[in-house]
Formats: C-alpha cells, structure tokens, sequence
C-alpha cells in the first residue's frame, strides 16, 4: 500500500515531466546548477536544469529530478563541488515557509517556462 507522500510525489512527478518535455520544446536552455552551503558560498554540482525558486534554492534537472540546492560542508565542498542526488518532489515547494516562499509545485514550474524565474 502506497502512502500518501509516495502517491503526492508521484502526483509531482507527473507535472515534472511534463514541465520538462515543454521546456525543452520551447528551447529553454538549461544552466549547469549551482548549490549554495548553509553559510551562503556557491558550488558547482554535477546536474543541469532549471531554477523554479527565484533564490535559487530548489531546481529541475534535466533528468526530470527534483533538487534542493541547499547543501552542507566546508572548504571541500566549495573547492571540489557537490554531487547532488534527486529527492521525492513535493506538490507544494516550500511547505511550512513564510508567506511568497511557498506554493504549488505547478505554479512554480508554470513561472519558470515563463522566463519570471531566472
């Protein structure tokens, strides 16, 4: 029996992978995806895709994975980069966070293929 997470995620999934096939039909480039550790320095990761937070903080690969670009680590990290791995994507992105840093997965997916998220 799936849980209810299980069965949401799948749900989001569906919305990725239709918000992929349309980016790539419209011809939005995908970037090279940075990650920002806690402490705010920037890294490079080994995945590329688009940004659907304004902040950077949370992106869609062009594997149709879900990634939270918000990474630990020190010096290490910042000099060798991060190898990032997809997590469950959630229908709402930011659940539990301040009012204009949350919503739903579609409307933020819906910005990016508008070019509003850069």
């Amino acid at each position: 029996m799936q849980s209810s997470q299980q069965r949401e995620s799948e749900r989001a999934q569906v919305l990725i992978d239709r918000f992929v096939a349309a980016a790539q039909a419209a011809g939005l480039a995908p970037v090279e995806l940075r990650a920002r550790t806690v402490k705010g320095r920037f890294v490079k990761t080994n995945v590329q895709g688009w940004y659907i937070r304004n902040d950077h903080s949370v992106a869609i690969g062009t594997d149709g994975g879900y990634y939270q670009l918000v990474v630990f680590g020190g010096l290490m990290v910042v000099l060798r980069g991060v190898e990032l791995s997809p997590v469950a994507p959630p229908l709402v992105v930011g659940r539990g966070a301040k009012d204009g840093e949350s919503g739903d997965l579609k409307d933020f997916l819906d910005r990016t293929l508008a070019g509003q998220v850069r």
